[in-house]
């Protein structure tokens, strides 16, 4: 059916109570019953219109959905299927000689025999048995949070009620991880399996040290005379400083290798490496002192 306003449709304004729903509902159903009209594509199209109109703003969940995010969200959100799942007219047409079948037959063909994911239980029409739908979320942990692992306590919508979960980050978990919850998603339909929750784990920053798969990365300044002479270095891992011997005459961009001080790997017990890029730092000025014997080593052929 053509987006429109479900309160329009039964000549309503939003806020209406439920009393007045079902008597404007009611009065449109017997105008527009085909039955009155024999014929009139029009009638009948308007009858489909009010009925899917009232199978939402009878629904208490329904219609709060619908006033929440209006009509193009609630489509979004709904299907077809959704809309008319336990709809049931009851009483409401008994002096009129038609029910909840006569209205879905009416509106789905005379040979209405259940659709979608519906089947015919006595006066009303429910859903077949249906997995629930699956939960997307996201949660963020620190660099070391990562690294050691640890337990996030999330909340999120669930049937209309908040739910809470405490959930276990595994150590060494990468950025945008997922972690999937079994059966924390939608309820399952008559008796069908819960969905699940699918859980996006996003890894924050670390100021000195970088990721690279399981292994980690950190880049370190030495002085000119540090490269050539050799050195005694400082650099920070995950397990605290560590001090490392810089060999005499190490290049540019030489990394060097600090065996298994990197990431775990998630549901091993081994890890990764860390590594520590060398760069040299070069001075921009020199005094004059300095100057003079940067002079004489170039006279010495260095």
């Amino acid at each position: 059916m053509a987006a429109t306003d479900y309160y329009q449709m039964l000549g309503l304004k939003k806020g209406a109570s439920a009393d007045d729903i079902k008597k404007a509902y009611r009065k449109l159903a017997v105008k527009y019953h085909p039955d009155k009209n024999p014929g009139d594509k029009g009638a009948e199209e308007k009858f489909k219109e009010i009925n899917e109109a009232y199978a939402v703003l009878s629904d208490p969940e329904k219609k709060s959905q619908y006033d929440q995010f209006g009509d193009a969200g609630f489509r979004q959100r709904f299907s077809q299927e959704d809309i008319f799942r336990g709809f049931d007219v009851g009483d409401l047409f008994k002096d009129k000689g038609f029910d909840t079948n006569d209205i879905f037959s009416r509106i789905f063909g005379a040979g209405f025999g259940g659709f979608g994911g519906f089947q015919q239980e006595g006066g009303r029409f429910a859903a077949r048995p249906r997995k629930g739908e699956d939960f997307y979320m996201e949660t963020a942990v620190t660099f070391r949070e990562a690294f050691n692992g640890c337990e996030k306590r999330i909340a999120y919508m669930k049937e209309g009620a908040r739910e809470y979960l405490s959930v276990k980050i595994p150590a060494g978990i990468e950025n945008s991880a997922r972690l999937r919850l079994n059966g924390k998603g939608e309820n399952g339909i008559n008796g069908a399996p819960n969905g699940d929750l699918y859980l996006t784990v996003k890894v924050g920053l670390d100021p000195l040290l970088q990721r690279e798969g399981d292994d980690i990365l950190v880049s370190r300044d030495i002085r000119f005379t540090e490269a050539v002479l050799g050195a005694s270095l400082d650099v920070p891992t995950m397990d605290g400083t560590k001090r490392i011997k810089i060999p005499a005459g190490i290049q540019p961009g030489t990394k060097i290798r600090l065996k298994g001080l990197g990431f775990p790997h998630m549901g091993g017990t081994s890890r990764g490496d860390l590594f520590v890029r060398v760069g040299i730092n070069v001075p921009e000025q020199l005094t004059g002192p300095q100057r003079q014997l940067l002079e004489e080593l170039v006279k010495k052929g260095l």
